[in-house]
């Protein structure tokens, strides 16, 4: 699935650059783990035995655990969502998550989970497949997930760590999913819900550029029905592909033009196998190509998944029944050029909200 151009660590309209440009798949040097032996049951049936979360913290959590902020990453992000000092990597979201900064590490215990079904240290298609008697991993016949498990198993977390209710939950497109999901799911688990960029459900033209993405993955030749990780190669091609069209959803046409049209036929040469004969097709080749050493076809396909199938409702009645006992305040935030996540729908969530005379800022 892709994120929006306000997605959590990616470009704005007037920066093109691109957090995947530092981002890689060395080990997360301050990731902490934690296994929850029992089982957890799936939204759409079945379970996994266990879970494994990782997560990184910032800040110190106070004595009444009442200061603890949770934040949610889109498709492509992991827990490292900003450094723990200077001579650690770099996060995806430096510029709001620090001292002094409007995520305020001084004074608030910042928690960020990798989600379940990811490739970033949570149970994830990667990971060997208890039933399996070779250990073989899960591959294609991970779990088919929902937001709402991604919540559950954040949940536990939450539990673990002794959060009773969160300052804030705060997260843009898939993170947004979550955090709207944790506030149905748990009216009164935090003081304050910020949704960034995301919607109730996505429309059909962001399904539509969903079902490209998996179809480039599943049908790769390197894909081998999802067992691929003991392979030479693995579905490259495809992921790159499913990256490069998630990298255009987020990039407005203004944003495009003004980027790549100086230099149309001028393109930054890099050794690709994609077509590079604009600059937009080099830039995109090099996103590509970039995504594919840190990231996991399984993965992409089980999020991008989960994300279609989040759906809080379709009309104003049925929003206002999601977020009818919710007690929190609410900032929702969108963003004029986004086509992936446009504000008319940001508006339909803020329309209910309204109606029910919920606590609610629209920026």
């Amino acid at each position: 699935m892709f994120e929006s151009q306000a997605s959590m660590g990616e470009p704005s309209n007037e920066d093109l650059s691109s957090t995947d440009d530092v981002r890689t798949d060395a080990p997360l040097a301050y990731a902490k783990y934690v296994t929850f032996d029992q089982p957890l049951p799936l939204e759409r049936g079945g379970e996994l035995p266990e879970v494994r979360c990782c997560y990184e913290t910032w800040g110190t959590l106070n004595d009444d655990a009442s200061n603890a902020v949770l934040v949610c990453h889109a498709v492509s992000g992991d827990s490292h969502a900003a450094r723990h000092d200077e001579d650690d990597q770099p996060g995806w979201w430096d510029g709001l998550i620090g001292p002094g900064l409007p995520i305020d590490t001084d004074r608030l215990f910042v928690v960020c989970p990798n989600v379940l079904g990811g490739c970033r240290g949570s149970t994830g298609p990667g990971d060997a497949d208890p039933t399996s008697p070779d250990g073989t991993p899960y591959g294609a016949n991970f779990p088919r997930i929902t937001i709402g498990d991604i919540v559950e198993a954040q949940k536990l977390l939450a539990d673990h760590l002794g959060i009773r209710q969160w300052r804030a939950v705060v997260g843009g497109s898939l993170g947004g999913h979550q955090v709207l999901q944790w506030i149905n799911r748990y009216p009164d688990a935090a003081k304050t819900c910020i949704a960034i960029a995301t919607s109730p459900r996505l429309n059909s033209q962001a399904l539509g550029f969903d079902v490209i993405a998996r179809n480039a993955i599943q049908t790769d030749p390197h894909y081998a029905g999802g067992q691929y990780y003991d392979k030479d190669q693995r579905p490259d091609t495809g992921l790159a592909i499913a990256r490069m069209l998630g990298h255009i959803t987020y990039l407005s046409v203004e944003a495009m033009e003004a980027k790549f049209d100086p230099d149309r036929h001028d393109p930054r040469q890099i050794a690709s196998q994609f077509e590079q004969r604009f600059s937009i097709g080099s830039y995109l080749a090099h996103q590509g190509q970039k995504f594919t050493t840190r990231f996991d076809a399984n993965s992409y396909v089980t999020l991008s998944m989960a994300m279609d199938l989040f759906d809080l409702g379709g009309t104003r009645l049925k929003l206002m029944e999601t977020f009818d006992e919710a007690t929190c305040d609410f900032l929702l935030i969108s963003f004029s050029s986004d086509w992936l996540f446009p504000p008319a729908q940001s508006r339909e969530i803020v329309n209910a909200l309204t109606a029910l005379d919920k606590r609610v800022t629209y920026a």
